[in-house]
């Protein structure tokens, strides 16, 4: 069905819990693809432009968003309306990031420049200006540095939260545009992601470069996060695939990441692992959101109702909700308290021979696929990755950790 199409969405019944007056007729009524669906949504409306980022905050009682209409949107999730309003950017917002005590937003613009805000009051502390245009931005889990990409020399840079002085610039990082850069959690290490394909991992403590892995997608690579140990990453690509990558041992060099695909039917535009690592959301160009189950590499759920890209997405640590912004300029929150037992994911449990099994070294519970009454799998997703004797991967070449 084709984007902004007479039915409405899919998957979704009454919005929650106000409708907005903007909703059309078809919007909010069963959709003919799942007619006994249970995932409630609510459409959040305030900008006018490509929503280009989105995050929860203050323990999941409020959004932050940005867009390319140049402002950033402090949402009240009960009310559905922004509470604050960031402007003073010149030129479309590409990121936004909150502290870990959520009192300093920092954003990333167009502009070419980076500023960060006081939550509160919503005024300026701050603002680096650069050469070219400021495609992503993060701050530390420990409050105490920002990292920004700039397309000007395809460099990173990272400089004191609270001073703005320099830390480091790094000049040609990658071959084309960073798509993506984050801290770990552990604040050791910088992550960027690229059109050029390629993963890279620069050390804090060493300022160099501790991991490239080259090719690591067949297609430009869109986004990044970690689990919250930061001993597993997940990268969103054109490739229309997510990859899951030991980066914390290396241990990936020799036995390859784990691949989830057949999730999209277009580019994967976005990526985030919940809390506890359970669940992969993704976002893409084909307007879903779809939902992994990560210990077994499998999709669960497909959300959709976005009329164009959905361009990042979010999942709230009580893993009850999911964000999803786009660029149809709005964003949408999505009950997932029921998921399980929607008719589609029961069928296709059913479907795929799926039972929960314990993983046979962890012993954490996982969604184990059966083929033909035999398992197929009797290690969740983390364990394959680790395990020396698994062989399911190709092996991507090993790469010089200075390269």
């Amino acid at each position: 069905m084709a984007a902004g199409g007479s039915r409405g969405d899919p998957l979704a019944v009454e919005p929650l819990p106000e409708p907005q007056p903007e909703v059309s007729p078809a919007e909010g009524h069963w959709g003919d693809q799942e007619q006994m669906a249970e995932i409630q949504f609510k459409i959040l409306r305030g900008h006018s432009d490509t929503v280009s980022s989105c995050h929860f905050c203050c323990e999941d009682s409020k959004i932050l968003s940005c867009s390319y209409d140049r402002t950033v949107k402090l949402w009240d999730v009960a009310k559905g309306f922004p509470v604050q309003i960031f402007e003073e950017h010149t030129a479309p917002v590409s990121e936004c990031n909150l502290s870990p005590d959520d009192r300093r937003v920092v954003t990333s613009s167009y502009d070419n420049t980076v500023k960060t805000w006081d939550m509160e009051t919503g005024k300026v502390l701050w603002t680096i200006e650069h050469e070219g245009i400021v495609t992503s931005c993060n701050i530390s889990h420990d409050g105490k540095y920002v990292v920004f990409a700039s397309d000007k020399g395809n460099a990173i840079s990272v400089f004191d939260a609270v001073s703005a002085t320099e830390v480091a610039c790094v000049q040609g990082h990658h071959r084309s545009t960073i798509t993506r850069c984050c801290f770990d959690p552990d604040n050791q290490r910088v992550t960027s992601v690229s059109y050029d394909k390629t993963i890279k991992l620069w050390d804090m403590v060493a300022r160099s470069t501790s991991i490239t892995i080259k090719e690591g997608h067949s297609n430009a690579i869109s986004d990044c996060c970690f689990t919250s140990d930061g001993r597993y990453l997940c990268t969103a690509s054109w490739d229309k695939s997510l990859k899951i990558w030991d980066v914390k041992t290396g241990e990936f060099r020799s036995r390859g990441p784990v691949t989830l695909n057949q999730g999209h039917e277009g580019s994967v535009s976005s990526c985030c692992f919940s809390q506890d690592a359970s669940l992969v959301v993704s976002g893409g160009y084909d307007n879903a959101v779809t939902i992994w189950e990560t210990y077994a590499g499998y999709k669960k759920l497909s959300l959709k109702g976005h009329w164009d890209w959905v361009t990042d997405v979010a999942i709230s640590e009580n893993k009850k909700w999911i964000l999803s912004a786009s660029k149809d300029s709005t964003l949408r929150l999505w009950n997932i308290e029921r998921m399980d037992h929607i008719p589609s994911v029961i069928e296709s449990r059913k479907e795929k021979g799926s039972k929960i099994a314990q993983c046979e070294e962890c012993e954490r519970p996982f969604l184990s696929l059966q083929h033909g009454g035999f398992e197929v799998i009797s290690k969740c997703v983390f364990c394959r990755l680790s395990s020396p004797a698994r062989n399911i991967l190709p092996l991507p070449p090993s790469i010089p950790p200075d390269l």
